[in-house]
């Protein structure tokens, strides 16, 4: 788990401008480590992880697009049913709240420390405590993955 920077950016809901935001981006080698585009009417929200945060706010600087940056956590979530709601159910037993969350493939693979699968984007009311809390849950699932040696004790004798 990590953090990350974000970038959320309103669109008007008009063909071409979401392809123009993205080429633009991509002419300067900006890759998505995650990518989440909602619609609300006349304006689209675009929220991304980019893979270079100073080249991405160049280029929508450039083109004139406001953002709005955010730190989130970048989570690994495992290919089994319910890991997700056990990352939330965590968070929620320490009342912290989710403001949002999108999942991404994450394709980075092994350069960005992961074995690849599912990455959890995840915007919460208190970031500190939320890495604690998923850091120290995550330490106590791979102890209780851990057997014990098993101890030979003497046999008693009569």
């Amino acid at each position: 788990m990590q953090t990350a920077k974000q970038l959320s950016v309103s669109l008007v809901n008009k063909p071409g401008r979401l392809a123009a935001m993205l080429t633009a981006l991509s002419k300067e080698k900006v890759n998505f480590r995650a990518l989440s585009v909602m619609d609300s009417g006349e304006r689209g929200t675009v929220r991304f992880v980019p893979d270079n945060f100073a080249a991405a706010t160049k280029v929508l600087e450039q083109m004139n697009v406001r953002f709005d940056p955010s730190d989130v956590l970048l989570v690994e979530v495992p290919s089994q049913t319910g890991a997700f709601r056990k990352i939330c159910e965590r968070l929620a037993a320490e009342h912290l709240n989710i403001d949002y969350a999108y999942c991404s493939f994450n394709s980075a693979g092994p350069s960005h420390g992961s074995k690849g699968g599912v990455l959890a984007v995840v915007k919460v009311n208190d970031l500190a405590k939320a890495q604690r809390v998923l850091a120290e849950s995550s330490t106590m699932a791979s102890r209780a993955g851990q057997r014990k040696p098993a101890v030979r004790r003497p046999a008693m004798s009569r």
